[in-house]
């Protein structure tokens, strides 16, 4: 899409990364993030780093939401452009029983737009669901 507005590659990327928080299809990780991304947040009180690497790990390791039959509760707060290769999303992305404020700085690498650092927030928890 070359010609395309610079929003709407970085708008499709974003719903490859809602949907890869949905799914849990890891086969589309390296579409979503830069294989050197760093993922930070609060958890517990506790600083959390995890590389891009462990994060795959985790996803695969885990049913998705959609398997979950959670609702899905998405949108994007936010959208900074630094220049015409990196931009800063913030979005409230609900997975599972968690809703979490994602602060998503990306880069375009190679004409595609890829998260190289997420910031997460853990917004509110809901009970998990009966059953």
């Amino acid at each position: 899409m070359p010609n395309a507005p610079p929003a709407i590659p970085l708008l499709a990327a974003v719903d490859r990364y809602f949907d890869l928080m949905f799914d849990n299809d890891i086969s589309r990780f390296d579409e979503v993030f830069a294989p050197s991304a760093q993922l930070h947040g609060l958890r517990d009180d506790r600083l959390r780093l995890l590389p891009a690497p462990e994060y795959k790990t985790a996803l695969a390791s885990r049913p998705s939401p959609k398997s979950r039959n959670a609702p899905r509760r998405q949108e994007i707060l936010l959208l900074d452009f630094a220049s015409p290769t990196q931009a800063l999303v913030k979005v409230r992305v609900r997975i599972d029983t968690v809703q979490y404020v994602d602060y998503l700085s990306y880069h375009r690498i190679d004409d595609a737009w890829l998260i190289t650092a997420k910031s997460f927030h853990v917004e509110k928890t809901y009970d998990a669901p009966a059953g």
